[in-house]
């Protein structure tokens, strides 16, 4: 019998964006995607991180963005990794109920990664390294823009747009994003055949309260 999706409330019924981005900021997502493919692929390889860790992170920073379709989706792959709806809807509330004490530091990170808009800082990082080491950490890196508008197009399709969006913006990013997707992805490969970091680390020091 099929698993029935159910996301929570407070991410389906969203009247607002919890996090917007600009075009620029989708461009510098989209090239990094040949890097994670590539990683992706390593991983499943060599069995770095289990792909039930790599979907609770998903679930984790799709929690920080508050995107609707990015929560349905990865809460649609999670359900056919036999995660349950509690653990899921404990990742998308973040109650922290379901996270193993072995995987704490690495979604705290990849929600602090998409919190930053993929600007962590660099101590943050280098904890994560030190814990699960540098290949392991780079797949924890992960983010999802494009879902966002698409979340807000949906939402007034149902006649419940967002309070801080428009038409324009949403079919603007939705519409520019696919065309541009091409060349993000050459420009992407070209930063990877020549060794070129898609890392960016904030190495300020924090400042204390």
């Amino acid at each position: 019998m099929k698993k029935a999706i159910k996301i929570p409330e407070t991410i389906s019924s969203r009247s607002e964006y919890k996090r917007k981005f600009t075009l620029k900021e989708m461009y510098q997502a989209f090239i990094l995607i040949p890097t994670i493919i590539t990683k992706l692929k390593y991983n499943k390889k060599k069995d770095l991180i289990s792909k039930e860790f790599i979907e609770r992170l998903q679930l984790a920073v799709t929690q920080v963005n508050g995107c609707a379709a990015c929560s349905y989706a990865h809460t649609h792959m999670a359900l056919k990794q036999g995660m349950s709806q509690e653990e899921i809807e404990s990742f998308l509330e973040a109650d922290g109920k379901h996270i193993k004490e072995e995987e704490v530091k690495a979604i705290i990170f990849a929600q602090h990664f998409a919190d930053t808009r993929g600007f962590p800082k660099e101590d943050a990082y280098k904890i994560i390294e030190k814990q699960y080491g540098e290949k392991e950490a780079n797949i924890i890196l992960a983010g999802n823009i494009y879902g966002i508008p698409l979340s807000a197009l949906q939402s007034r399709i149902r006649k419940k747009p967002y309070k801080n969006s428009t038409l324009k913006y949403e079919i603007g990013m939705l519409v520019i994003g696919f065309l541009i997707l091409p060349i993000t992805l050459i420009h992407g490969l070209i930063r990877q055949i020549f060794g070129i970091t898609n890392l960016k680390l904030d190495k300020t020091e924090a400042q204390e309260n």
